[in-house]
């Protein structure tokens, strides 16, 4: 009996762990967001930086945009520090908005500070 409870076991342990990761997968790296281009410019009105990326929420004519940036290691590869991130400050953001129409949510690959760019995907033309 042993042999078989083992056997289920070996089994569905990798099933599990690849059906519970299906929705991070979905979530993660491009598929979500449309091919094309897409600039905003707001202020920023909220952040939360860190693991698995960085988010800020910009307002832009009264409304709130969420932008993904990138990971810790990403931004401060780009130069992008928390300071520079900071509640108040204008950017420009370059990315590729959310493939769903009503939803405000972008994936920055480029950000525009005082006139600097912030190259968060280097390999990726932006």
């Amino acid at each position: 009996m042993w042999s078989s409870t083992r056997s289920i076991l070996w089994f569905l342990l990798p099933l599990i762990l690849i059906l519970s990761s299906v929705p991070a997968m979905a979530h993660h790296g491009w598929g979500w967001a449309t091919d094309q281009e897409f600039e905003i410019t707001g202020i920023i009105v909220a952040k939360r930086l860190g693991n698995p990326h960085g988010e800020v929420t910009l307002s832009v004519d009264g409304k709130e945009w969420l932008i993904e940036v990138g990971q810790p290691w990403r931004n401060q590869r780009a130069g992008l520090t928390d300071e520079l991130l900071s509640e108040g400050r204008e950017i420009t953001v370059h990315g590729h908005k959310s493939a769903k129409a009503d939803e405000r949510l972008v994936k920055a690959e480029r950000i525009v500070i005082d006139g600097k760019d912030y190259n968060l995907y280097p390999d990726r033309s932006s």
